[in-house]
């Protein structure tokens, strides 16, 4: 069980980091970065175009085997 206070981290495989709950974003300036959302995507593959969001691009720097 989950209250509104935890906060979670998946990792999706050759994808983005999901970070779900309160947390507390900074840039590398030490910054405030705010989520407009309660889950986030953050990229891992260092693509994104949005960074440190992630719009999807993970799938052409990994794509899908099979």
């Amino acid at each position: 069980m989950t209250t509104d206070e935890d906060t979670t981290i998946t990792v999706c495989e050759n994808g983005p980091l999901l970070v779900r709950g309160r947390m507390d974003l900074r840039d590398e300036d030490g910054r405030p970065i705010v989520p407009n959302r309660r889950t986030v995507a953050l990229c891992r593959c260092g693509a994104s175009a949005i960074k440190p969001w992630c719009d999807g691009s993970h799938k052409l720097v990994h794509p899908p085997v099979g």
